[in-house]
């Protein structure tokens, strides 16, 4: 199965100037227990603004620049060779960025989201989703704290309807 996990605001904003908008460390906490132990792919971008691999899962880095290097990354140069490589895996993990979205989302069957209750400046984007195709299987609620500076949501969203073409 292929899932996506985002961190959004409500304008879909996922970052600018290849940084997060926000520092929300539960956020991080539930990106690591979600992903850990599974293949994470990503976009060459992403894999840069991390700057190293994520440990306990595999990384896969997509890019079309044929001599890009990483140590400790699998590097492929499409989606399907990063499907390959992954396919031995019950669920793989996209995570960015925008045009890596863009591209997977209609292989997608589950989506991991970070709502942030607040709209942002950005450059990048998460793609719109039609909502008729997707049900929340799961919801939690979180206030804005000492620690977290937004009020934020997980919402876990699965495909309802099949995908064509």
């Amino acid at each position: 199965m292929i899932s996506m996990i985002v961190a959004m605001g409500e304008n879909n904003a996922i970052g600018k100037d290849n940084e997060l908008l926000w520092h929300l460390p539960e956020d991080f906490k539930y990106f690591k227990k979600t992903t850990m132990g599974k293949p994470i792919l990503m976009g060459r971008k992403t894999y840069e603004s991390i700057g190293k691999p994520l440990p306990g899962r595999e990384n896969i880095v997509i890019t079309r620049d044929k001599t890009f290097t990483a140590d400790g990354v699998t590097i492929v140069n499409s989606i399907d060779a990063a499907l390959s490589a992954s396919q031995q895996y019950d669920e793989v993990m996209v995570i960015g960025g925008a045009s890596f979205y863009q591209q997977m989302l209609p292989m997608v069957k589950r989506l991991y989201l970070t709502l942030v209750h607040q709209t942002f400046d950005a450059d990048a984007f998460f793609p719109d989703i039609n909502e008729d195709e997707w049900v929340e299987t799961e919801r939690r609620e979180y206030a804005a704290d000492e620690r977290h500076a937004y009020n934020f949501s997980f919402v876990t969203l699965d495909r309802t309807v099949e995908r064509t073409g």
